[in-house]
């Protein structure tokens, strides 16, 4: 068994992968997953040079038997759960008017229930690991779209908010079997996902994912009697987006 372990989904690139990196340095197992297989192993195997210990399981998080399945891995391999972080997201920008029903259900199946999933499925680990050292962790990726909702990113700005309840939900009923919950709101991260709208913010105006992954580092450090339940992350001045809104 390992000494501690965490999976990490979305962890091919940007933030996943910035928070993967972190979490083998301070010397977790890792299972890290992401939809794309190579683009998954060409990141594992970055990881691995650096001496990382993990697991690379290609899965859709879309997909319920997928999530069993992975979580299933997790446990055979490492035995144990510490950390859970649910970065996996997809967005798109529509107007209500035009919503396309397949991007809606792939952003509420990947951004908001493939979180539900995990949970259910990892929670037996977590209270082990919360019973054990009281300082089990879960980091849910939000948005600071998830705290002010955004014209053309409704659906989401939507998954986003639904993201955040759920976290507070999640520390009312984990919080005192040593679970502590985070949901992360960043704005702009400069990560593929962003792509779309570096015409009108330029790359070396948003965050990095580093940003993300010290925000991690801090939660792992602080005390079992420390609960931070939200973590909004903004650029300096806020944005303005010509065009948009």
């Amino acid at each position: 068994m390992a000494e501690k372990a965490a999976i990490v989904t979305g962890a091919s690139s940007g933030i996943g992968l910035a928070i993967a990196r972190t979490l083998g340095e301070e010397g977790y197992d890792l299972t890290v997953v992401a939809r794309r297989p190579a683009k998954l192993e060409e990141a594992a195997a970055g990881l691995e040079a650096e001496g990382i210990s993990l697991q690379a399981i290609a899965a859709d998080v879309g997909d319920e038997a997928q999530v069993v399945d992975v979580v299933r891995q997790h446990e055979e391999k490492w035995g144990r759960m510490d950390v859970l972080v649910n970065n996996a997201g997809v967005g798109f920008g529509e107007l209500a008017e035009n919503l396309t029903t397949k991007r809606v259900d792939m952003q509420l199946n990947v951004n908001l229930r493939s979180i539900f999933l995990f949970y259910r499925e990892s929670i037996p680990m977590l209270k082990r690991a919360g019973e054990e050292h009281g300082r089990a962790l879960v980091v849910n990726l939000s948005s600071i779209s998830g705290i002010r909702g955004e014209a053309f990113l409704s659906v989401y700005s939507a998954t986003k908010h639904g993201v955040i309840g759920f976290t507070q939900a999640m520390n009312k009923e984990l919080g005192s079997s040593g679970i502590r919950n985070t949901a992360f709101c960043p704005g702009f991260v400069d990560t593929p996902m962003t792509d779309f709208i570096k015409e009108h913010v330029p790359a070396e105006k948003m965050m990095r994912p580093e940003d993300m992954a010290a925000a991690v580092r801090f939660l792992l450090e602080v005390s079992p009697g420390c609960m931070i339940p939200e973590i909004q992350f903004e650029q300096p001045g806020g944005l303005q987006i010509p065009g948009v809104g």
